[in-house]
Parts: structure tokens; sequence; C-alpha cells
């Protein structure tokens, strides 16, 4: 004890001394595995290689989002962290976001049968957490274990929330609707879906530049392999729920036209493919990317959706394996 109180003070001044004369202090390095794991998937997540919803938890999509990141910067796919990823760039590993009046017009009632859903003009976010969740790209779970004494399920305009250091999905800058400008520089770009591994791969000549998980259709509904074109890309599209075509793949009269919003089934995007009724679209329930079957299409989450937009254009060819 007689050496800790000299220690303390010691180690008290030098702490001063580096404020005052602005001496470069290093970034901790995370110790515990969940940090470990939050720091890469939020890492992977800015470089374009989504692992999914940001939870903390080691799992198969970080994994594969891992494997990509080395694969495209020609490092040894391991699938593990070394020295190769610099994982103390992403500082810091979290920020805060304050609720905006403005944030609470995307805030409203979602019918949950479709006949009462097509009666709407807006299929909003239900509360304030999904809005949040989806903005900052995590699970509900983990939020709640960053924001401890915070009341997520009570969030109002004002409120603080702790959330992961990634780039907001901004719903509030979306087109309302219709299709997107065609960009010719990315037609020569490939997509390459792989349908067991639940992954999206975006090619530039023989670069991989980009990678997200998806749904793919199983079943009955199996998204059909092939080399397919994008004939057109839609914001905030809206979609025609017809239960014949969802569970036997057969168009029928019974059916409701949905409108746009987050919790469209098809989410906020819709890239269609030549191949009628088949495309690659956003969701309403991110939290189950690739742990669920589609009705033929490809899921990915809303942010990664928008992002994946923004990467290419009508015309490019969608290989499917």
């Amino acid at each position: 004890m007689k050496y800790l109180v000299p220690l303390l003070l010691a180690l008290t001044a030098i702490t001063a001394r580096a404020q005052d004369d602005e001496m470069p202090v290093a970034r901790a390095l995370p110790v515990a595995e969940r940090d470990t794991t939050t720091r890469l998937q939020i890492f992977l997540d800015q470089q374009l290689f989504g692992p999914g919803k940001i939870d903390g938890r080691p799992g198969e999509f970080c994994t594969k989002a891992l494997i990509r990141y080395q694969r495209a910067h020609g490092l040894p796919e391991t699938g593990k962290v070394d020295e190769n990823i610099p994982l103390d760039s992403v500082f810091p590993v979290y920020t805060e976001y304050t609720i905006q009046d403005g944030d609470l017009k995307f805030i409203g009632e979602v019918p949950s049968q479709p006949s009462g859903q097509s009666k709407k003009k807006y299929l909003p976010y239900e509360d304030l957490l999904e809005f949040i969740t989806e903005r900052f790209h995590c699970a509900p779970e983990f939020l709640a274990k960053i924001n401890k004494g915070l009341n997520l399920d009570k969030l109002k305009a004002g409120d603080t929330v702790r959330v992961p250091n990634v780039e907001p999905f901004k719903i509030e800058e979306l087109p309302k609707t219709g299709n997107l400008a065609e960009q010719p520089e990315f037609k020569t770009r490939v997509i390459n879906i792989h349908r067991a591994e639940k992954m999206l791969d975006i090619y530039d000549g023989d670069k991989l530049i980009a990678a997200v998980p998806i749904t793919p259709g199983g079943g009955r509904l199996a998204t059909p392999a092939g080399a397919w074109k994008i004939v057109g890309i839609a914001a905030m599209p809206t979609f025609r729920w017809d239960k014949g075509v969802l569970e036997h793949g057969v168009r029928t009269e019974n059916f409701f036209n949905l409108p746009p919003g987050p919790n469209n089934p098809v989410g906020v995007v819709w890239i269609g493919l030549n191949k009628p009724g088949i495309g690659i679209h956003g969701t309403n329930t991110p939290q189950t990317i690739g742990r669920s079957a589609s009705h033929g299409c490809m899921r990915t989450a809303n942010w990664d959706g928008i992002r994946l937009s923004k990467l290419i254009t009508k015309g490019m060819i969608v290989n499917i394996y």
C-alpha cells in the first residue's frame, strides 16, 4: 500500500503533463471478446463489408464479411482478427444520437394485416426503438446493453442514445418514390450472389468492393440460379401483396397494394431483375436476414440495400449461384 499512493500520484502527474503539452495519447484497445467483436463489426460495416446487425456477438456473417474484406485487400483469408485488421481505426467505437422532433414523422401505427396496411398512405416505423436500431444497424438487445438506465421503450424527442459509430441510415434523405438515376460508369460491375452462403458480393473488374448478407428464396420458391440483368432500381417502392404469389408463385386476384415506407415488406429499395417477380430488396424485418427464407427474392437490411443501390446501376449483370 505504501507504494500505491506515490504510483497513483506519479500517474496523475504524467496524465496532467500529457494534457498540458497536448501529448498524443494511445487509443485503448479492446480486451474483452465482446469489445473486440463489436469493434470488428463496426469496422467491417464502415468498410462496406456488412457483418449483419451489430450485436457484439461472433457469428457467421461477421466471419464471412471479414474473409471478404481480407480477400479484397489481398490478405490471408483466415476469418480471424490479426495485425492486418486495423481495429484501432474504429474510434470512437460509440457515438451519440439525440432524437429530433422531425424523427417523429417516421413513427406511427402499422396494421398487422395487409388489408389494413393497404389503406395507409405510408408504412412507418412502429416506435423510436425500431427507428434507432435501423438507423445505426444494430440489434435492440445490443442497444439496451450500451444504454443501461435508459428506457428504450419510452424514447422521446430530446433523448440522447448511445449508438455504434456507423454511417447512419437516414430515411429522411431518401427519394420519396421512383426510379433512381442510372450511373453508366457502374455498368461493367457485377453482382455475384451465393445462395448457400447467403452473401451478395459486388465486383468492379477483379476487385471485390463490397459484400452484404442476404436472405435468398428457399424451398418451392427458391431464388433462381442464372445470369440476370438489373432492369431498374426504385426507392421507396410499393408492394403488390398477393397470397398466391407468396405461397405458390402464382399471381391471383386476391391482392393488396401496400404503400411505401420502412415497414413495407420490400423495405425502402427494389432492385428488379429481368426475371419477372424477382429482385433484390430491403425488408421490414432486418433482424431475420440470413436466418429465414424469402419468397424467391433476395432480402437485405434496409441500410445495406440503400448503400448497395449507390454502387450499382441498371444494366449490370447479376450472377446467382
